[in-house]
């Protein structure tokens, strides 16, 4: 399953993706990892929670990106839940035009087969989106 939170720059996406990653992780009986582009959500996440640096690991193209998720998948088998801030930036699309959406649909197959969720906050207006990512919204900012 994938969930999205959308909206601009600077609506408060992150502060919803951490509340209900430290949400979820009391519920959780599996690994929960959150995917960001820098280190400075360390203290604001449960200690339970692992927090990846993406830019860290030398992620330059949106293949790489997929790939590096499925690496993370590969090597967990109890990872449940995978939250991705910053989507758009971390999975290398610096534009905002519909060029996120088969990396979207991939995701979703990958959820499907390994049975791990991904919630997304991306930079995107709900009402841009096409309809095919539109039905996986959960918070439109």
């Amino acid at each position: 399953m994938i969930q999205i939170i959308a909206g601009g720059k600077g609506k408060g996406k992150t502060k919803i993706l951490l509340d209900k990653v430290n949400t979820e992780v009391t519920q959780s009986k599996g690994s929960i990892v959150y995917l960001d582009k820098n280190t400075k959500h360390m203290y604001d996440l449960h200690k339970k929670v692992r927090l990846i640096n993406v830019k860290d690991y030398c992620v330059e193209t949106h293949e790489e990106f997929l790939g590096f998720i499925c690496g993370i998948i590969s090597q967990d088998h109890d990872l449940q839940k995978v939250f991705l801030d910053c989507f758009l930036n971390i999975s290398c699309i610096e534009d905002t035009d519909i060029s996120y959406v088969p990396i979207i649909e991939k995701l979703d197959v990958i959820s499907s087969k390994f049975d791990v969720d991904f919630v997304i906050s991306m930079s995107v207006d709900a009402a841009d989106m096409p309809e095919s990512i539109k039905e996986k919204v959960i918070v439109a900012l």
